[in-house]
């Protein structure tokens, strides 16, 4: 029997997030048959992890239009467009009815392992181009399976690898024996188990984006409540308090994410966090109590804490793709013609324009990194420009070049930016115009991402 062509092979997506649904709804409304392999049980399992914290993106911002032609024959419903939703309301009532729709094109507890061409190495030159793409990925139940592949999108995020304490990248020597006290993500202060772990507790927040800003206005909220005197922050900075330490206030042309910085300024000038700049850890230590003790490049000690809250950023699994020739920037380990687009150091949330197949491509032709992995470790995802991403590379995949190279996404003039919010009740969402911005988890950067994830 002959080998399949290669055209008959499935485009293979990794992650079922919002960018990886996306993608799939996009495949198959070009005709093309796409292969979700999901690690996770269940769609959106990073969103999931978020699920308490309130988007600063509106549902009619995070809704794909492709996916919302593939949900309509079901009867699903589109929340309205003005609301606010939180993680959980995103994954219950939109990625998860998409997946089902999908069907069996999404395959749940499938890790991927490795990707590369059939019979090539990343070495190899000769008729390299003319294999498939073969993908290896552990199933729920252990076994290694292996799915040959026309094309692949990887959308797996960063949600899995947040970065680490230490100054220098690196974990901060004793972080790793530390781990019990220590949380890379925002907590859930209404989960009771996580508040009397936090409740009238000395906590030290490290990091500077949307991320911290939560985190120190989470934990203001819970000195002020019953039960919660006495808890205490202590906002750890690597570089120093400046006028847009806490970003643009009333001034920002996105109110939430202005709120947001305004929240965390609260926090510090009610008394309820103390700012420590220019600091960065070296070393996690312990106290003869066993509370935590924070040691900087500089040879300062801060005073003990009862637990550390480490939300630094996010960076990309690069390991399963080792066999693949890439071209990413050597900074940001985002596509080379992507990274000039994005740079934290030149651009905001409101400064990135659309942009698609080309900005993507990499040396090994057919292979896409979108979604929040599409911007290694800078930490500002555009709202909405994961769905642009995918809807350009479907349309190059079916060969619709025009398409694939016309921009079919207008941003408002400030950008509508992922981003998590403070918000906790609905009526305050709708009161907030405009969007937000924050780094993105994982495979959940389209239109928004959790607050654990930075700021732009």
């Amino acid at each position: 029997m002959n080998a399949p062509a290669i055209t008959d092979l499935p485009v293979v997506v990794i992650g079922a997030g919002p960018a990886g649904l996306a993608a799939a709804a996009h495949l198959t409304d070009r005709g093309i048959e796409p292969l979700v392999l999901e690690a996770g049980p269940v769609a959106g399992t990073a969103v999931r992890e978020w699920a308490h914290v309130r988007l600063f993106s509106r549902w009619g911002e995070l809704v794909d239009p492709a996916a919302e032609k593939l949900l309509a024959p079901t009867g699903w419903v589109k929340p309205a467009d003005g609301t606010y939703p939180s993680g959980g309301d995103w994954a219950d009532l939109y990625l998860q009815p998409l997946a089902d729709t999908l069907g069996e094109r999404v395959r749940y507890g499938a890790t991927v392992t490795g990707v590369s061409r059939a019979g090539r190495d990343r070495v190899v030159d000769a008729d390299r181009e003319a294999q498939p793409f073969v993908v290896h990925y552990e199933s729920a139940d252990g076994r290694e399976q292996r799915v040959l592949a026309r094309a692949v999108i990887d959308a797996s995020g960063t949600w899995s690898t947040p970065s680490p304490a230490g100054g220098s990248g690196l974990a901060a020597l004793g972080e790793k024996a530390a781990a019990d006290r220590i949380t890379y993500r925002v907590p859930d202060l209404k989960d009771p188990a996580v508040r009397a772990r936090y409740a009238g507790k000395r906590i030290a927040v490290i990091g500077s984006g949307a991320s911290a800003f939560t985190a120190l206005a989470y934990l203001a909220d819970l000195a002020k409540s019953e039960g919660g005197k006495g808890t205490h922050a202590t906002w750890i900075l690597r570089r120093g308090i400046s006028g847009s330490t806490f970003g643009g206030g009333e001034a920002d042309q996105l109110p939430a994410r202005g709120a947001l910085g305004l929240a965390a300024k609260a926090a510090v000038d009610s008394g309820y966090a103390d700012a420590v700049t220019g600091f960065r850890t070296d070393a996690v230590e312990r106290d003869a109590d066993g509370r935590v003790v924070l040691a900087g490049e500089d040879g300062r000690r801060l005073d003990p804490v009862d637990e550390v809250i480490v939300l630094t950023g996010l960076r990309p699994d690069l390991s399963f793709l080792s066999e693949l020739r890439l071209g990413l920037d050597e900074r940001l380990q985002a596509p080379v013609e992507l990274a000039p687009l994005i740079d934290p150091n030149q651009h905001s949330c409101g400064t990135v324009y659309p942009h698609g197949v080309n900005e993507l491509s990499h040396p090994e032709k057919d292979v896409y990194l979108v979604g929040m992995k599409s911007y290694g470790r800078a930490p500002t995802f555009l709202a909405m420009t994961g769905y642009e991403q995918v809807r350009s590379i479907a349309a190059r995949l079916a060969g619709d070049h025009e398409a694939a190279e016309r921009v079919e996404l207008t941003l408002p003039e400030t950008g509508v930016c992922g981003g998590a919010g403070l918000f906790d009740e609905p009526e305050a969402a709708e009161a907030t115009s405009g969007g937000g911005c924050c780094a993105a988890p994982a495979t959940l950067t389209i239109g928004s991402a959790p607050a654990s994830s930075g700021g732009c």
